[in-house]
Parts: structure tokens; C-alpha cells; sequence
């Protein structure tokens, strides 16, 4: 495994080196698939060995079959996830049935996929938001929402949602209703959240790809923490529909993976708005997955060891920045130092009010829907106070708060606009422990969104300003746990975010690393 602070110079370590010969190896070794598929064990090898794009080319060309992916996919879910947690719900019998009748076409074809139980509506699978309220209440949906079918459209086979802490208001995942996700590389520390079960599953193996989604860091920290991609792409890349906006542009939805080439083409099969939808970023032409594989020109790159709140950063993240800063200057590109600056504070402040407006809106929609009064027993108690909360504030306050957001986000693009890329921490901290942090059981509202500032510092200001952000996992703490850098990049420009991030795929390889909790320690 490599050791990410052991360097010459610029140069990659003999450790790196070796990784980056392992995957060219096992590249050329998947090259010359044919006829090694004969056994379980041989499919569960090559299951594991794949990442989306190449399990859907398997399957399209009969290598192995959608029955034996979904198959092998089961199988791993049910061995990891009493360790994890990371899946809450599972429909095997439905997706045994889509991948016997469904065709093999789209470029995720017959790929097992978990979709993300928040806000997410998919036949068949009822959303609970991990909520006692919608668990009780809310019934599954006869049809998909337009990501869903878009994901189907690709070929995904979805076998269930992912845990996430509730109505994803946290950066962990600790939800009452289904107990805590565990990170496969320390069972002791968080995955992340609020995609934290997404992030779980993918970084163990049980699925290539999952769905996730960001309103103040929520792909991009259990990326970070469960060592894998995730790109928050730009505010309207995504439709919402049928939902008309969430968090007034704030949240956004896309995936966590493990290759820079997943995240691409899942970006192409899913992007892409409706007529009428407020936020309309131009189409990438040829598409991302074709850009992600161009190379780079030369380019502006910022970059920032510092969290905009002041909060210190743990010395190895920073280190890490550092370490991409150089070698990104080795090769060629205008690179400086720049720390982020507007007023966090008076856009945090705004921020979380908004957030509780729009979650008082949406369980009072949800109650008015359901024919029942909200209870505050049927809430965690952070949760009842942030609706209470949006209760509370009138509606001139809330055009203020709006008003302050966008002003906020004007800021922070004219900040850094003169940077092609800029790079920052994901958080202040490598995964923490479960039970330390993000507290829902707390009833203070302002006591717990004082503390969340802390880690969301380096997030939420691209969730304001609407522009892609991505999480790369490039390096590992002294502890063997992950370790995230996060690229930014101009609204709409998600193209170079992925140009950069295939250069550093290459460069700072992570695909030889696996957690402690994986399938692949039975199929070595």
C-alpha cells in the first residue's frame, strides 16, 4: 500500500510505482478475459475486479450474464451488510426479474446498482428518508422519478436503497430508525453521510456504483472518507424532477464510484434538464466520459490548505494538498496559493434557515399528503427543532436568507473565477468515530449547526455558488484510513474536474488499495 507522505520531490514513491504497475497488470489481465469465466468463483473475481463501465461491456458481450452479476452482488451484500449497515432496503426479487427481461443495452447494462433513500423515487422501493415519520406514513411509488429512469435507461438494476441519517442532515450516517453505517476500512468510524451507505457499499465491493447526493457536502465527504470518487456536479446538471427545485439549487444529485471513467459515464446517462427548470448549465459536447479521456491544457490551479471558518486541518491533509499543488506545477500548470474568502458566517447563517424552511415545507406537504398531523415523537429531535424552526421564520426573512445565498455564491465564483481549478480539504478531519459527531438527538437547533459549520466549511460553499466539485481519493492518513482532496471548478465546467481527476488517477493511483471489510479478501 502506498504511503502518500513519502516522496521524492515531486515523483511518485517505489510504493506508488508498484501500485500503478498492479492496476496496468490487472488492466491488461481483464484485456484477456475470454474464457476464464467458468466457475462462481471466477464470476465473483471479475465482479470485483470491474468497474461499471467494464462490467456493462462484459455483460453486453455475454462474458458473464446480468443473472451472475446481480447474483454475485447479492451474495457480497448479504455477507458485508450486517457489518456495515450500509443497506436498508433490498427488492432481489424485482431486480432478478429486470436482469432476466431486461435488454442489453445502455452502457451500464445488467450493472448491479444501489439508488439512495432520500428523495428518491423508485417503483417499487418506498423512500423513508430514514424517518420514523415517512416509514410509517409514505407508501411505495408506482412509477419512477426522472433520474431513475434515466439510471434503468442505462441498464442499472437497482437492488435497493442505501442507509443515510435523517432527511440527510448530517455528515454521518446515524439514523435511529436503521442504526449506524459503518466505514469498511475502520468499522469504528463513520462513512460519511449523508450518502454514507452509498459510500459504504461502493468502497466494499458490494456494488460499482450507487446513487448519491449533495446539499452541503454529502457526496463529496463520505467520498473522502470511504476512499472513493464523488463529483457534485453543477447546480441544473441533474434534473429533480418531478420535485421543481430542492434547497432553491443547493442540493443536487449524481453518484459515488471508484473510477474517475464510472462517475463520467454515469454523468452522461443521467444529466440533463427539462424544459422550464430554473438552472440550465451548456451541454457538454460529445459528452463527459469522451472529455474526462482528453488531455489537459494548461492550466490555472488555486489552491488552499486552510478552511474558510478557521477550523484547524488535520497536518495530513494538508500535506496532501501541498503534494498535488507541486505536482500539478511539475507538469506545466500556473499554480498559487489562495485562500477562499467570503463572509461564511452571513451565508452559513442563511444557509441553514433556508434548509429549515424547505424541510418544514416538505414534511408538511408529506403530512398534508398522508392525511396525518406531524408528531414530534415521529422525528429525532434535531430534526423536530429544524422543523420547528422553519415554522418560525417569516416570509421576509426568508426572501433576506435567499437574497443573502445568492449573493454569498456571486462571491465565492468571483473569488476563485481566475482558477481553471481550485483545491481545498474536503473536511478538517479524516473519519471520526461513530457516536462522536452530528449528534440528532441533540434538540438545539442552532447548538448543532454551529458544530456541522465546522466540517462543512469546505463544502457548502460550492452547494451555494452552484459550481462542480469533486472528491478525489488520493492519499491515506498515517492510521491506513482515506484521505480526500477536493477540486473545484467553474459552474457548468465539470468537463476539466474530470480531465484533471483522470490525469491523478494515473498519477496517484488508488485502485490497488482495499479497506479491511471487502469481498475481494475470499476471491484473492
Amino acid at each position: 500500500m502506498a504511503d502518500c507522505f513519502e516522496l521524492d520531490v515531486i515523483g511518485t514513491s517505489s510504493n506508488e510505482r508498484k501500485e500503478r504497475g498492479n492496476c496496468n497488470s490487472l488492466r491488461a489481465s481483464n484485456a484477456k478475459l475470454e474464457n476464464i469465466v467458468n466457475t462462481k468463483t471466477d464470476i465473483m473475481r471479475v465482479y470485483l475486479e470491474q468497474d461499471a463501465v467494464g462490467l456493462g461491456r462484459l455483460i453486453k458481450a455475454k462474458e458473464i450474464s446480468s443473472i451472475e452479476a446481480l447474483d454475485a452482488a447479492v451474495e457480497i451484500l448479504e455477507r458485508l451488510n450486517p457489518e456495515l449497515n450500509a443497506v436498508s432496503q433490498t427488492c432481489f426479487d424485482v431486480a432478478r426479474e429486470c436482469a432476466r427481461t431486461t435488454s442489453r443495452g445502455g452502457v451500464f447494462s445488467g450493472v448491479p446498482f444501489l439508488a439512495k433513500d432520500l428523495a428518491t423515487s423508485a417503483a417499487g422501493l418506498r423512500t423513508t428518508n430514514s424517518s420514523k415519520f415517512f416509514s410509517l406514513h409514505n407508501s411505495a411509488p408506482a412509477v419512477d422519478n426522472e433520474v431513475v429512469t434515466r439510471m434503468r435507461k442505462s441498464g442499472l438494476n437497482i437492488l435497493g436503497f442505501t442507509n443515510v441519517p435523517e432527511n440527510g442532515w448530517s455528515l454521518t450516517t446515524e439514523p435511529k430508525l436503521n442504526g449506524p453505517t459503518r466505514n469498511p476500512w475502520n468499522v469504528g468510524r463513520t462513512a460519511g453521510g449523508s450518502s454514507g451507505g452509498a459510500a459504504a457499499a461502493v468502497a466494499a465491493g458490494i456494488v460499482p456504483l450507487a446513487e448519491a447526493s449533495d446539499a452541503a457536502g454529502s457526496i463529496r465527504m463520505p467520498a473522502a472518507m470511504c476512499g472513493i470518487v464523488g463529483l457534485k456536479p453543477s447546480r441544473g446538471r441533474v434534473s429533480v424532477s418531478p420535485a421543481p427545485d430542492f434547497f432553491h439549487g443547493g442540493a443536487v444529485f449524481l453518484c459515488l464510484s471508484r473510477t474517475v471513467r464510472d462517475t463520467a459515464a454515469y454523468l452522461d446517462a443521467v444529466a440533463g434538464g427539462l424544459p422550464g427548470e430554473p438552472y440550465t448549465p451548456a451541454e457538454q459536447q460529445d459528452g463527459f466520459l469522451a472529455a474526462s479521456q482528453l488531455g489537459l491544457r494548461k492550466l490555472r490551479v488555486g489552491f488552499s490548505l486552510a478552511s474558510p471558518d478557521g477550523s484547524p486541518v488535520d497536518s495530513q491533509i494538508s500535506a496532501g494538498i501541498e503534494r498535488v499543488a507541486r505536482l500539478l506545477a511539475s507538469h506545466g500548470h500556473d499554480v498559487e496559493a489562495h485562500d477562499l474568502k467570503f463572509d461564511i458566517l452571513d451565508c452559513w447563517s442563511a444557509f441553514t434557515r433556508m434548509a429549515a424552511v424547505q424541510t418544514a415545507g416538505f414534511v408538511e406537504n408529506g403530512a398534508a399528503s398522508f392525511g396525518v398531523e406531524l408528531r414530534s415523537e415521529e422525528f429525532e429531535p434535531y430534526t423536530w427543532s429544524g422543523i420547528q424552526k422553519g415554522r418560525s421564520i417569516d416570509a421576509l426573512t426568508h426572501a433576506r436568507d435567499i437574497d443573502a445565498i445568492r449573493r454569498g455564491g456571486i462571491d465565492i465564483a468571483k473569488d476563485i473565477h481566475a482558477y481553471d481549478v481550485f483545491i481545498s480539504p474536503v473536511m478538517r478531519r479524516v473519519a471520526f468515530g461513530i457516536g462522536t459527531s452530528f449528534d440528532m438527538s441533540c434538540g438545539d437547533w442552532e447548538r448543532y449547526n454551529a458544530e456541522f459549520l465546522k466540517d462543512a466549511a469546505c463544502l457548502f460553499p460550492f452547494n451555494v455558488s452552484g459550481q462542480p466539485a469533486i472528491s478525489l481519493p488520493l492519499f491515506q492518513s498515517d492510521e491506513g484510513l482515506p484521505i480526500g482532496i477536493q477540486f473545484a471548478g467553474r459552474y457548468g465546467d465539470e468537463a476539466t474536474l474530470l480531465q484533471v481527476a483522470s490525469v491523478l488517477e494515473q498519477e496517484l493511483p488508488w485502485s490497488g488499495r482495499v479497506p479491511t471489510v471487502h469481498a475481494a479478501s475470499d476471491f484473492s
